[in-house]
């Protein structure tokens, strides 16, 4: 870490908290803290001189913080190993956590959640926690997808930005007439991610996985539509040639090389495409007076119970200045910089949108770009989430690739949704008598 970010880290640590005196007489307080390597200098953040460790320790002195940095590659074998062995970690850092609620294992979120770091956090965020009517984990950063395109290329062509599907249809037919080299539109419905392809359009058409009630509605009106549009895209040949086995990463190479003109993407296309005069908007809606729905991603933070700790007010206590310390909306908003990803609080997103060029980036050296928080910050309080707390989501998510890939191919668009939902629903009534069965 550059010795610059790390004293103005370890300083807004000090004067953001007041020390707290350890009483006479008193032990400290022990979190095992568990969080996952994003980059190759996480560890420095957390760990490096004037990191937040030390700091966090010096601001409060009757709390001993152990924190390790794990590799993705090896954090679920090494939690899966601590909870075997009675090690669990106090807090840990991962993205997913219903296995944990389902084993009894995590403490809901507001329990050690102040009010003033909730009312900052995106309720489309905290809402995306939830589970069973609790919310059981903090989101520790965002990403977001949305719609880029191709300046010049629309411009060449005299297309305007699409915001409606029509418009998209529109946009496309001028593009190919422009230059039929160029590919209008990307679509990825291959089973590496077409789950993402269908929320993309269906949550903009009023449907999606889930009905409002929670419950799972594959085989909507809306659905069927949507992917019926996802298929008129393939046959008019506007989309890439082969949808159903190319993932999205060509296409990224391709819309940074200027040889695709639109794409729904990953907010990181922001980078990969920096060569391209290309600009950012919210997904296309069917409808012009529909709001946008952004496909939202998101990490957590959860703190595991347990229940032999000695003095679990203590322990309560200090994972809630944990909590406080590391949303400090400097602090916080220094870490997305660092790390490259999207705040999920409001108060570090303002600081961002407005002079994310204080902070630096992470192993390189170069400072952040508010432009680069302003084109996505505002997308975020209208994200939507995979349904990945419920216990079908695996086969729900094999399931809507095979029925895109099926429907595009000649299928019969609401046969073959029906079929899914019947194959879902059944499923469904498996698991909550199994549930029920281990609950007697």
């Amino acid at each position: 870490m550059k010795k610059i970010l790390a004293a103005t880290l370890a300083l807004a640590m000090v004067l953001g908290m007041a020390p707290t005196a350890l009483a006479e007489g008193g032990e400290k307080t022990t979190l095992n803290v568990i969080i996952s390597q994003y980059g190759d200098h996480t560890q420095e953040w957390w760990l490096g001189e004037d990191g937040f460790e030390g700091a966090f320790e010096a601001a409060n002195p009757d709390i001993d913080l152990n924190i390790e940095i794990v590799s993705w590659n090896d954090l679920y074998t090494v939690v899966n190993t601590r909870i075997s062995t009675n090690q669990t970690p106090d807090i840990l850092n991962i993205d997913t956590f219903a296995d944990y609620v389902a084993d009894d294992l995590l403490m809901p979120a507001e329990e050690y959640t102040s009010d003033e770091l909730k009312a900052k956090i995106l309720p489309s965020f905290w809402n995306a926690n939830e589970m069973n009517g609790t919310v059981w984990a903090l989101p520790i950063l965002a990403s977001v997808r949305a719609f880029f395109y191709n300046e010049d290329i629309l411009n060449a062509a005299g297309a305007k930005v699409p915001g409606t599907w029509d418009e998209v249809l529109d946009a496309c037919a001028a593009i190919k007439a422009y230059d039929e080299n160029i590919v209008p539109w990307s679509l990825d419905i291959s089973t590496d991610e077409g789950q993402a392809a269908f929320s993309y359009y269906t949550w903009n058409n009023g449907g999606g996985f889930v009905d409002e009630d929670g419950n799972w509605a594959l085989n909507s009106a809306a659905n069927v539509e949507a992917v019926e549009f996802m298929k008129t895209l393939i046959d008019s040949g506007y989309c890439t040639a082969d949808p159903y086995t190319e993932t999205r990463y060509p296409q990224q190479d391709a819309f940074a090389a200027g040889s695709l003109a639109m794409m729904l993407g990953p907010c990181n296309l922001y980078d990969i495409a920096a060569d391209v005069n290309f600009a950012v908007a919210t997904m296309p809606t069917k409808e012009a007076d529909a709001a946008p729905v952004q496909m939202g991603v998101c990490d957590r933070l959860m703190a595991f119970r347990d229940d032999d700790a000695p003095d679990q007010e203590a322990r309560t206590a200090a994972i809630s200045k944990f909590f406080d310390a590391f949303y400090d909306a400097d602090t916080y908003a220094g870490y997305m910089v660092f790390e490259g990803f999207l705040p999920v609080t409001s108060d570090s997103a303002d600081i961002l949108v407005e002079n994310a060029e204080q902070y630096q980036k992470g192993g390189d050296g170069g400072a952040g770009n508010s432009d680069y928080f302003d084109a996505f910050c505002t997308m975020l309080a209208s994200c939507d989430f995979y349904p990945t707390a419920k216990p079908e989501w695996n086969d729900v998510k094999q399931g809507v690739i095979n029925a895109e890939q099926q429907i595009c191919q000649g299928a019969d668009a609401q046969e073959t949704l029906d079929a899914l939902q019947e194959e879902i629903l059944l499923l469904a009534e498996e698991n909550e008598a199994e549930t029920e069965a281990e609950a007697e």
